[in-house]
């Protein structure tokens, strides 16, 4: 065993994020990101004084999308973390955003990504990060008995 690997613990083969269904939730992420960075981009450079905080939710949205894309692409063990940290943080921010903006309406003036729990987007900003902490879930128990496996070897 050489030194870089002594107490390192299990790690995901190289990439098995990116197989399977990973590959349609990277392909999905993607296209939110680009969508979202795309929308954003042009409420903040053509109409920011009409509602800064949609917008800036928008582009804080986008950003989540952009970093979940290369982290789940890299399919590397601190990628996979890395995925997990930003699909909590995206699913507290569909649920928070989605909750104030059904509670009080006034407080967004202009929809953003995750208004109305995703509403606009057909719920997906809403079930994205739910599948994608299911599939890195998953992703994780196999690449531990993976592991395992080649331990007992």
């Amino acid at each position: 065993m050489s030194d870089g690997a002594r107490g390192a613990g299990p790690r995901a083969p190289a990439g098995a994020l990116r197989h399977g269904p990973g590959r349609a939730l990277i392909a999905v992420y993607a296209l939110f990101a680009l969508s979202a960075t795309a929308r954003s981009g042009v409420q903040l450079a053509t109409r920011f004084d009409e509602a800064p905080v949609p917008y800036l939710l928008s582009a804080f949205a986008a950003l989540m999308y952009a970093l979940a894309t290369v982290a789940l692409a890299r399919g590397s063990e601190s990628s996979r973390v890395l995925a997990t940290v930003i699909c909590l943080v995206e699913l507290l921010g569909v649920v928070v955003v989605g909750t104030i903006s059904m509670l009080t309406p006034e407080a967004f003036p202009e929809a953003t990504v995750w208004s109305g729990f995703g509403s606009g987007y057909g719920y997906v900003p809403l079930l994205l990060p739910v599948l994608g902490l299911v599939w890195l879930r998953m992703a994780g128990r196999g690449a531990r008995g993976a592991a395992q496996d080649r331990r007992a070897r």
